[in-house]
This record gives structure tokens, sequence and C-alpha cells, in this order.
């Protein structure tokens, strides 16, 4: 086994609504590039590939990563594709450490990208992920789904329609400091409230945006980076975790996956924290990208990596402790509800981790980090992976 994995380089493309001048073979091909640049690689120096992809019909394509494996530098190389819904992100950087924790490689390549914007009606395909007899009916998308969540939150924990703007407000205002963001304009909570109804209590600026992009990640063992004498960041945490199928399980007051607090997302970050040495998230962590691609679960996302208590986040946030300058700054790139190409959301989740450890955010970095957590959510709202970050 080799002792730590580190990041040793990043790319992601300026997120967007469409990319009409690059194919989605081009955008994966894009990030790589970067990401090897950063790294000073060349794609010969890359041992194995893991491949970021959503579910084919966002792409419209059968097995859509035979057209990235060239993109990719991945003919007669190691090759996975990983696909966990939103989750898939921060499953393939947690495949690609595997890769290298367990000696197969001592340097891998982790890459992806996505054209949501361009796909058709992105809602209509994740339709498909509900149970076919009793859920897809109804019908549940994940908007409907994440609305259901915050009316439970509101219920249990007094949240408000208020409380939600304020989460826009925050990371709209992060994210016009961010220049890979796709929602870059700021915004107040009265254009909040006067944007049209989508599933109550969800409004259409509640909601994440279709983008088109990519991202990649080149990681390394302990061993290839100090003996190049590579600057790195360090991956010393990671889990994930499961939720029930059925939605129903998760309505009520007698089930322990309670649908306002993401019960497997706490238990995915209680395991990365185990395996990190942290034992109090609220004194060690310094700064956190977490998935919340709706304004309502940014805060039981926030509950579920231990930074608040239950039902505690939005008057947490009401004092300014998660913004930039807070306590500790959530969502610092201005997160999914303002950049959501679904293949990759999660893996610049830690892109944008890694980079605030490394004090390389820019415009939206968070003064002081050394320590920093990401989450991804996949399926519906069923599959969570967590990670820790450390210079």
């Amino acid at each position: 086994m080799n002792p730590r994995v580190g990041i040793i380089g990043i790319g992601q493309s300026a997120f967007q609504s469409r990319r009409d001048d690059a194919s989605y073979p081009d955008l994966v091909r894009e990030a790589t590039t970067m990401a090897l640049n950063d790294a000073k690689l060349d794609l010969d120096g890359i041992e194995a590939v893991v491949y970021s992809l959503s579910p084919d019909a966002m792409v419209g394509i059968g097995n859509a990563e035979r057209v990235g494996v060239d993109a990719v530098g991945a003919r007669n190389k190691r090759f996975l594709r990983i696909n966990t819904g939103g989750a898939t992100g921060i499953s393939s950087v947690a495949a690609a450490y595997y890769h290298v924790a367990a000696g197969a490689c001592d340097v891998v390549l982790t890459a992806g990208a996505d054209k949501v914007g361009e796909c058709g009606d992105s809602q209509t395909v994740l339709n498909k992920i509900w149970d076919p007899t009793y859920e897809r009916q109804l019908p549940l998308g994940t908007i409907t789904m994440l609305a259901m969540s915050a009316v439970r939150y509101m219920h249990k924990y007094g949240m408000t329609e208020e409380d939600m703007a304020r989460v826009v407000v925050k990371n709209r205002d992060q994210a016009a400091k961010n220049p890979n963001a796709h929602l870059r304009k700021p915004t107040t909570i009265e254009e909040v409230f006067a944007s049209r109804p989508i599933s109550w209590p969800i409004k259409l600026f509640d909601c994440c945006p279709q983008s088109s992009g990519g991202c990649a990640m080149v990681l390394a063992s302990e061993r290839y980076i100090k003996e190049r004498n590579l600057e790195a960041v360090w991956i010393t945490g990671l889990g994930h975790c499961s939720e029930t199928y059925y939605m129903g399980d998760r309505m009520g007051t007698n089930f322990l996956a309670d649908h306002a607090d993401a019960y497997a997302l706490s238990q995915s970050f209680k395991r990365t924290f185990k395996m990190a040495g942290i034992t109090e998230p609220r004194k060690q962590v310094h700064v956190a990208e977490l998935y919340a691609p709706f304004s309502n679960t940014e805060f039981h996302s926030i509950e579920a990596a231990g930074l608040a208590d239950l039902g505690a986040s939005a008057a947490m946030l009401r004092e300014g402790q998660f913004q930039l300058g807070g306590g500790i700054p959530v969502n610092p790139s201005g997160g999914v509800l303002c950049t959501n190409a679904i293949a990759v959301t999660a893996m610049v989740r830690v892109a944008e981790i890694a980079l605030q450890v490394w004090g390389r955010a820019g415009g939206h970095q968070a003064k002081g980090a050394r320590v920093g957590i990401a989450s991804g959510n996949g399926g519906d709202h069923q599959f969570f992976g967590t990670m820790v970050v450390e210079a």
C-alpha cells in the first residue's frame, strides 16, 4: 500500500449553458489537457484513467465512455467508467485514489465532461431513476424530490423560504468571484422570491443550472511525488454511503433515514473523518464544498458534515457563518447551485477544495484554509461520497 495519495494536477472548463464550439470529447480533452499541464505531465505519463460519466441518456450515446477513450489518452491503459448519478465525480476521484493507494499505479487521471443544457429535458431523463410501480408515476423528478425534502425540513426545523433565498444570495455572490462558475450574476432575496415557482417551496433561482463543461484531476503516490519534488495536496479521508431506494421510507419520524437530515451523508462523513483523524469538524475543517443542487439542500449537507447541529444551520447562515470571511466558508466557488455539469459536478467539489487548501483559488480563496471537505450526492438522494483534502 502507498502511504498517501496526492493531487498534483487540476483542470476545469469555464462552465456555460452551451459549448457549441466543442464536441463532447473536445470538452473532456480540454479539461484533461489543463490537468496534465498543471501536473507537468503528458498522456504517456498516465498509467490509468477513471472516466466520470453521467447516465448515457444525458449524452445521447449508449456507452458514451467509448467516445472519450482517445480524448483522455486511455488506449491500451487501465480504463474504468464510473456512474453514481450526481455523486459520479467524487466516486471517480475515489476510484482513482484506490488505484494508487492499492499500489496498482503511481499516476492516475480521472476526467469527464457533460453537456446537460444540450441534452434536452434532463428531468425526463432523471425521472427514470424512480421505482417504476409506486414512485415514477407521480411523476417524481430531482426537483420535486428535493421540494419534498424542503417541506420536511421546514416542518421539522422551521426553515423558511427566506432562509433558502439567503443560500442563493450567498452562493451567487461567491460565484461572481469564480471565473469558472456558470451563474456569476449576484442576486437579492427579492429577486429569488420573484423568480417563477418550480415545485413549492423551490423557485427557479433556488435551482442549479444545466451546465456544459469538463473537469479532470491527476492523482499520484507519495513516493512518485517526493522522488520528483512535486507540489501536491493530499487526500486524507474518503468514504461512501447509500440510502434506501424507496422515497417513502424517508418520509416519517419512524424511519432512521429522515428526508430532512441526509442520514447516509452524515454516515459517510463520519467514516471519512475517522480515516482523516478529524474528531471536531467545526474546529478542524477550514472550508467546505458541499453538493447542494437546490438551496434547501445546503442546510442538511452542512449538518450532515458536522458543521452545525441538526436544524441549526439556517440560523448560523443568518449570522454569516458560512460565507467567505465567516467561520467555515461553504461553497466559496458558488457550488452546485451555480454550476452543474452532472458528470463532473462532484469532481469539481474536490477540485475546488484542493485549490482552496493549495492556496490557489484566486478571488474566492478562503483565508488560511489548510483542511477542506467535499461531498457528492447521487441517485434519488441515495448515493453519497465524501472526502477530506489537506495541504
